[in-house]
């Protein structure tokens, strides 16, 4: 303070540096905090997005894996073609029988090993629609394992832009108190 006659003056120095170093650490401060609400963003829409593809692939696993194998069209058509194989067999036995005089025993053999044929095919449906089903299974097992280490990675990184957050705020202020001269 100097004093020129009655009046005081007040002499302020200001140091530009230290303003300088408090908004430099301000807006550092402000950049970080913005730049994780904007990434937590991004990391939202990422989690809904495997999220979708969760469920696609729940409902994938629920369409598949509970699908009646006998009803799928390659199953309808080995059973329709067994079908007229053996309709076929059995008229020709009956003819073969009617006609050479054979007995019904012959025919009721026919009849029965033509029978035994549908009830393999229907097994061989059956043992294909079982295999089907753990390859579903397998398939399904491995999407949701990828999905699942999907959502703990993005956990993580949300995690590691929290900790980055408050350590870049944390920076910034001790950069502000730093350059304060006390």
């Amino acid at each position: 303070m100097v004093i020129f006659g009655q009046k005081f003056y007040l002499l302020i120095v200001i140091d530009m540096g230290l303003i300088g170093g408090a908004v430099g650490g301000g807006i550092k401060a402000l950049g970080t905090v913005f730049g994780k609400i904007a990434q937590r963003k991004a990391m939202k829409n990422i989690k809904k997005s495997i999220q979708q593809e969760q469920a696609e692939n729940q409902a994938w696993y629920d369409k598949n894996y509970n699908e009646d194998a006998t009803q799928r069209a390659d199953a309808q058509a080995i059973l329709t073609k067994t079908a007229d194989m053996i309709r076929q067999r059995n008229q020709q036995a009956a003819g073969s029988a009617a006609v050479m005089g054979g007995t019904e025993e012959s025919v009721a053999a026919t009849k029965a090993a033509n029978a035994a044929a549908m009830s393999d095919a229907a097994s061989q449906i059956a043992i294909a629609g079982q295999e089907r089903k753990d390859s579903i299974d397998s398939t399904y097992r491995a999407r949701k394992q990828d999905i699942n280490a999907q959502l703990r990675d993005l956990e993580q990184k949300k995690a590691d832009n929290i900790s980055s957050a408050i350590q870049g705020v944390a920076d910034a202020a001790g950069n502000i108190a730093s350059s304060m001269p006390w």
